[in-house]
């Protein structure tokens, strides 16, 4: 019989690779379940879908049509604030989403310490799937959450030179709740169009702050989110289709955004930090082509095969991990304390207390879910899309990009990061490739490398992991207000040694 090529698509190719190799594990080690429960998270239900939301004993947020409903915050707060804003308007509320089924998106609203005219910025945390309090509460929001379950004020909350919202999202994250499963979201269209609506709703009831301007932030996952939502922001905008937001910038702290590049740097990034060896670099690097074979078939729109370039590319980190001794992937420099890497339990026990959803007017049956494990497993099929796509039309119509990620962090370390931003085409890449790398001071000591041109500015975060307003909550709260007032550029003569 006469041989000839056979014509196996390269996610055949790769099947036939896994099954004859030893080396390939037929089954990931970490889950999305697992990955929560290392950050000591249990949430008592694995997505907020409450089918009959009918005897709900909260008649204030049973709304019928598609609106905001919102709630004055008068929670004890111990110290001072450092407020210069007489009345500071603190607010939580749900929005009924619309175009879905029964869907309510649920917010935090914190006005500026500083002055009401500050910028708006929204936060967004990532997961996929884990409710924005995480970030709230231990990194950015206005308070700190103590063992003994009270607040103290956060000497560097992101509302120190902000007006900040943080959202539960999708549907089915921490107090956001459909009565429908079928609202649960699986790509990056459904998450912006929520996202937009809710901002149409937002700025209806705060006209004051429509002209100030805004800026979309966020981490890990979010590298996903913020760039869709951006863009669906500018799309809005440029049809006239409601209330103009003034989007002046958007910015990705340790994100996944372009996933084809990101992990190729996995390896590189582990034995440029002795997490691996040389050795096991270059068995684990057989894996590359295959994965970046899969993320081709998968492309940007999201198809079936897009799970599968999930387990096969995840498969790379998971190789990574299962040679270290139970390191920190979040954080490189710890381990992870028994089967967990940081505890992050006490907001789980905060907001379940039935008075403090009551303070926020979160209905008695509505449980708080920390990081939905259907919400994560949901959008697996968007996992692997590139996000990277959209952002040169922003870059263009000059709406500023941040991309920053903490030095110390595995899973969506700064080389992948790093990598992306250099090798993303628009028309002002040349310069920005050969822009000079300069010190990112903070009282005059050196808290990253930076390098900017034009719009787009990236930073790589000394002694910081994948939680940069956590690690170094000076550094980020000045880069935050740096960057929103247009003076994040530092001088030229901090010139230092290529990033």
């Amino acid at each position: 019989m006469a041989s000839h090529p056979l014509p196996l698509s390269l996610f055949l190719s790769f099947i036939f690779f896994i099954s004859s190799s030893s080396h390939f594990s037929h089954a990931l080690e970490k889950t999305g379940n697992h990955m929560i429960k290392q950050l000591n998270l249990h949430p008592n239900l694995e997505v907020n879908i409450l089918k009959s939301n009918t005897t709900s004993s909260n008649d204030e947020l049973k709304v019928s049509e598609p609106e905001l409903v919102e709630k004055r915050l008068s929670f004890p707060v111990l110290g001072e604030s450092g407020a210069t804003v007489a009345d500071l308007a603190q607010h939580a509320g749900y929005f009924r989403l619309q175009h879905t089924i029964d869907a309510r998106m649920f917010y935090f609203f914190f006005e500026s310490r500083k002055a009401k005219a500050d910028p708006v910025v929204i936060w967004l945390t990532g997961g996929p799937g884990c409710g924005s309090e995480l970030a709230l509460f231990y990194e950015n929001g206005p308070f700190k959450l103590t063992n003994n379950l009270s607040l103290i004020w956060n000497d560097y909350g992101w509302d120190k030179v902000s007006n900040i919202m943080f959202v539960d999202q999708p549907t089915g994250t921490g107090f956001s709740y459909s009565s429908s499963d079928q609202d649960i979201r699986h790509d990056e269209r459904g998450v912006s169009n929520d996202l937009y609506n809710f901002l149409q709703a937002f700025f209806k009831a705060h006209p004051n702050y429509i002209n100030n301007d805004f800026y979309i932030t966020g981490e890990s996952y979010a590298g996903h989110y913020i760039p869709a939502f951006a863009a669906r922001v500018n799309q809005g905008n440029k049809n006239k289709e409601g209330i103009h937001i003034n989007l002046k910038g958007f910015g990705i702290g340790n994100g996944l955004t372009n996933p084809a590049i990101q992990y190729q740097a996995y390896t590189d990034y582990a034995l440029a930090n002795n997490v691996i060896s040389k050795s096991d670099y270059s068995l684990i690097n057989q894996k590359l082509p295959y994965c970046e074979k899969a993320i081709k078939q998968c492309g940007t729109t999201g198809t079936d095969v897009c799970e599968s370039a999930y387990s096969f590319c995840q498969q790379i980190f998971e190789d990574i991990l299962s040679l270290t001794d139970n390191i920190n992937y979040y954080d490189i420099r710890k381990k992870c304390e028994g089967s967990l890497c940081y505890d992050f339990s006490n907001v789980e026990t905060f907001l379940g207390k039935p008075s403090v959803k009551a303070a926020l007017g979160v209905p008695r049956n509505i449980e708080f879910v920390s990081c939905s494990d259907l919400v994560y497993r949901s959008m697996l099929n968007d996992w692997m899309r590139n996000l990277e796509v959209g952002i040169p039309a922003l870059l263009e119509d000059n709406i500023q990009l941040l991309v920053y990620a903490g030095e110390h962090d595995l899973i969506c370390n700064w080389l992948g990061n790093s990598r992306w931003v250099h090798a993303m085409s628009w028309s002002g890449q040349k310069d920005f490739v050969t822009a000079s790398n300069v010190s990112f001071l903070v009282d005059g000591k050196e808290a990253g490398i930076l390098k900017n041109h034009g719009p787009l500015t990236f930073i790589k975060v000394h002694n910081a992991g994948h939680m940069v307003p956590m690690d170094q909550p000076k550094a980020s709260l000045k880069m935050l207000e740096l960057w929103t007032t247009g003076k994040l550029v530092q001088p030229k003569k901090g010139v230092v040694s290529p990033l």
